[in-house]
């Protein structure tokens, strides 16, 4: 039997927690990662040498490979405060932007560093552009960049993306839609709903694509409200912006945590920019999504709640194999 193919579409520190679990399965794994991001080291490259952003396609990268622990912390090392120009740069960023330069695109750099890296399956940035992501709120103010949006008070209506440096109409990087396609199963998160899934959504290509693909689409909700983006949300309200963004709804599943985060436990110290646990609303979602599946899919550590790759994987699978 051939394996199941799996697409996680999404970017910052939520897909990899997952495409780490997932690679341990039997499965054929594609990553679809946004390139909106416009802050910290990624922000100054994509502005310097006009590349799609380096800093989420490295950690997705790092997630779904073997390579042995030394070589990941030379990858992820993080130059110092002290060192001019090269600080905060991870040098993994440096390096995905050099072989991107070499090979002509950043969608080049990753296939060479896929095999370089012996990585389980295969990493796509959402577009071969970088985008700059256009987020209307609520009183009709438009705030222009992800790294602006925390500065704006309010609810955010919806958001759009535009290339960066021509007014092309953002395209879908190679490989992209024929993924969605041919995929069983496609993954939405966990990961910042304005910020990391929906820059790749809204790319005409690939919203189209996951209205016509035969594929299961999953949503992962969020565990925690975020500031600037989702504060007050409930699990439905999550769904809602999703399906506001397309024509129609396209969820097919979603999978929700009902695991109490304890009182007082975030540290508000290291995790800022996350508020408080996001509200579960059984009877919004069922309006909205045919599935929904609730249990618990939390891990605490250091102060923080974040999801446990392997038990949100484990029910990924199950429903894989239940799909048939």
């Amino acid at each position: 039997m051939r394996k199941p193919r799996i697409t996680v579409i999404g970017g910052g520190t939520g897909i990899p927690v997952i495409l780490n679990s997932l690679r341990k399965k039997d499965a054929d794994i594609t990553a679809i990662v946004t390139v909106a991001d416009d802050g910290g080291s990624s922000g100054e490259i994509r502005k310097t040498m006009q590349l799609t952003p380096p800093g989420d396609l490295r950690n997705v990268l790092v997630a779904m490979s073997d390579m042995p622990k030394i070589y990941e912390e030379i990858f992820q090392y993080r130059f110092n405060k002290n060192d001019g120009p090269l600080a905060g740069h991870p040098l993994g960023n440096l390096i995905i932007a050099g072989i991107s330069e070499m090979r002509g695109s950043t969608y080049n750099a990753m296939q060479l560093l896929t095999k370089f890296f012996h990585v389980t399956g295969k990493i796509y940035p959402s577009s071969d552009h970088p985008l700059t992501l256009h987020a209307v709120f609520q009183d009709g103010e438009e705030v222009v960049g992800e790294s602006q949006l925390i500065k704006k008070k309010g609810l955010i209506d919806y958001i759009y993306v535009k290339n960066t440096y021509n007014d092309a109409q953002p395209t879908a990087s190679r490989k992209v839609v024929s993924a969605i396609m041919e995929s069983d199963m496609i993954v939405l998160g966990p990961g910042s709903l304005f910020t990391s899934i929906l820059p790749n959504l809204v790319i005409p290509e690939i919203g189209k694509a996951l209205l016509e693909t035969q594929a299961e689409v999953v949503y992962v909700c969020n565990i925690m409200t975020q500031r600037g983006e989702t504060e007050h949300f409930t699990d439905a309200d999550h769904v809602a912006v999703l399906n506001r963004h397309s024509s129609k709804p396209f969820v097919d599943t979603v999978l929700v945590n009902i695991e109490q985060v304890p009182q007082d436990y975030m540290d508000a110290n290291r995790f800022d920019e996350y508020l408080v646990q996001v509200v579960h609303d059984f009877a919004g979602l069922q309006a909205q999504c045919p599935r929904i599946i609730s249990s618990n899919f939390v891990r605490l550590e250091k102060g923080g709640a974040f999801h446990d790759g392997d038990l949100v994987v484990e029910e990924l699978m199950n429903i894989i194999q239940v799909r048939g």
